[in-house]
């Protein structure tokens, strides 16, 4: 039996990227808000430069909770599905704690992939079997939000389209913004500017990427140190603009924010009328009831989908918020990352840095050139990084120069060590009709509850950008110096990912979409839903800067129509 619990304006379940940050503007408007956090705070000595802990045993004092949870995977309806890993961590923070930083906007194709294909090259270049739609609204409706985000946590950068004037030193392929960022970018290195140099004369615009990551001293935080270990790991200074340095502690000054952490929530609970009333949590040996006037859902794609489907009722049979049977549909991921490999003749000086510290090319992303003669839509962005570990070296390849064990390797090791490096494309990813998210029937978690079940595979517009780009990629290393090449192999896997998108689907209609277009569910109107989850598109970049914004735009949605939304 539940203890109930005194009721609030709002319960925010999950304080991570898009959670973190709606609690700001809620609690400024004077809104009281509850926010239930799966993990606890962590700190200084959570922080430490640790590669062995924080990268290869995955930070186990924040993902323990999530591991036992982690989703199943499998490609194919009539195949078994097996446990995978989670890239979930459980911490007020979420995984702004430990992530890479890169805070990307998306490009104004990614809202209108539908519209913009049909118009450019007929409607028949749309992948057959693609569920993709068009977002509800374009970029010039979300960019009054991403400036918001990029100023209240923090965000370095060099802008590349203000108001249409275009600079040469940042993205010029980017939407129309506002204003400049709050901060100049983090700094180069002589690796990237070797490869800076080289774009330059394949006729490309480089550019330092967007990053979550202080480069000068702002609002008491400190500048970044450049001291390494950011891949996986936390800052001991703050200068990675986690929810938990930045909106959450501003959102706590105004006494309207109470936190529960190490609080699962297991269940959304709704009324016969459809609308809900609160959710359970799991805290210790003892169940909750928290009433609330509104829930927003904010844990994770994968959490957000499972919540949802776990949340039966009278009102609900088949999950709350899936009378349509769209809870779980037109989910996709970046899990297939068509890597590339190179060995330079010298050393790069890229030890330690950070993932964030990079150079982009644009060229070859989106829409940004001409598909005519190609087989498929979208593209990929080409991204280069410092950040080299001691063990990641020791891993590297040996580019058939020597056999992967024994005194050869080592000292083939010894020597190249500096001298390779790894590109991460990301790229233009679609959802399909054969992919989506359900309960397991089989694979349980602690508590007793199913797993979530992911049944993915990329399609061959998928398969068809990532070989290109990989093809481009070599062209710039080549360019660059680099003597020797190597393509990871290209699969049709589509696994748990940290850039895992839909399930929850935002847009007009309701039949399509589970929410609308501010995110709260089209047949549970006091319920918001938050994060990646309600993305139909993914563009060729990292989410997070995209499902902030939204969170922050849902949140003040909520803020103007109050009283629409509880009555």
């Amino acid at each position: 039996m539940a203890t109930d619990l005194p009721g609030t304006d709002v319960v925010v379940v999950g304080l991570g990227a898009a959670g973190g940050v709606a609690v700001l503007p809620l609690t400024q408007a004077g809104l009281k808000v509850i926010g239930l956090e799966a993990g606890g705070w962590l700190g200084s000595r959570d922080f430490a430069p640790d590669e062995l802990r924080n990268n290869l045993r995955n930070w186990p004092q924040a993902v323990q909770k999530a591991a036992r949870e982690a989703p199943t995977v499998r490609t194919h309806d009539n195949t078994t599905a097996r446990q995978g890993g989670h890239p979930m961590m459980n911490a007020v923070g979420g995984t702004t704690m430990h992530y890479w930083a890169q805070s990307w906007r998306l490009n104004p194709w990614d809202f209108k992939v539908v519209s913009e294909t049909t118009r450019r090259y007929g409607a028949a270049r749309i992948p057959a079997n693609s569920t993709v739609e068009d977002w509800p609204f374009g970029l010039e409706e979300l960019e009054n939000f991403y400036d918001k985000v990029e100023y209240a946590v923090g965000v370095s950068g060099k802008a590349g389209n203000i108001n249409g004037a275009l600079n040469a030193t940042g993205n010029i392929f980017e939407g129309a913004r506002a204003r400049e960022y709050p901060m100049p970018p983090l700094r180069g290195s002589m690796f990237t500017e070797l490869m800076s140099d080289a774009a330059r004369r394949l006729g490309m615009n480089p550019f330092q990427g967007p990053a979550a990551i202080t480069t000068e001293a702002y609002e008491g935080r400190s500048a970044c140190l450049y001291h390494g270990f950011c891949n996986k790991g936390g800052c001991h200074v703050r200068a990675k603009s986690s929810t938990a340095f930045t909106t959450i502690p501003k959102a706590m000054e105004t006494g309207n924010l109470e936190i529960v952490t190490h609080a699962q929530v297991t269940k959304i609970v709704s009324n016969s009328g459809g609308k809900v009333t609160g959710v359970e949590y799991v805290r210790g040996n003892e169940v909750y009831f928290q009433p609330a006037d509104v829930v927003l859902l904010s844990s994770y794609a994968y959490e957000n989908t499972r919540l949802l489907l776990l949340s039966k009722s009278s009102a609900f049979p088949a999950g709350l918020a899936n009378h349509s049977g769209q809870v779980g549909r037109h989910y996709f991921s970046h899990h297939q990352g068509a890597g590339v490999q190179a060995l330079f003749p010298g050393n790069l000086n890229n030890w330690y840095g950070l993932p964030a510290q990079g150079v982009a090319v644009d060229e070859w992303a989106d829409d940004n050139f001409d598909h005519s003669e190609l087989d498929f839509i979208g593209g990929g962005n080409l991204w280069v990084h410092t950040d080299r570990r001691p063990i990641a070296a020791a891993s590297m390849s040996t580019f058939g120069r020597a056999p992967n064990w024994g005194s050869q390797w080592k000292a083939f090791i010894m020597e190249n060590a500096d001298r390779s490096n790894s590109a991460y494309i990301q790229k233009t990813t679609l959802p399909y009709s054969h992919n989506y998210l359900d309960l397991d029937p089989v694979v349980k978690d602690p508590l007793g509850l199913p797993v979530t079940r992911i049944t993915a595979r990329h399609g061959e517009n998928e398969l068809r950008i990532a070989a290109f780009t990989q093809e481009k990629m070599e062209q710039w290393y080549r360019e660059a110096g680099a003597i020797e090449v190597n393509r990871s192999n290209i699969s049709n896997t589509m696994g748990a990912s940290t850039h895992a998108y839909g399930g929850t689907r935002m847009g007009d209609n309701p039949q399509t979409n589970v929410v609308d277009r501010w995110g709260f569910a089209h047949e549970a109107p006091n319920l918001g839903i938050l994060g990646a989850s309600v993305m139909g598109t993914s563009g060729a970049r990292n989410p997070t800067l995209t499902v902030q914004a939204l969170s922050w735009r849902s949140a003040e949605h909520l803020i103007n129509n109050w009283r629409s939304i509880t009555s």
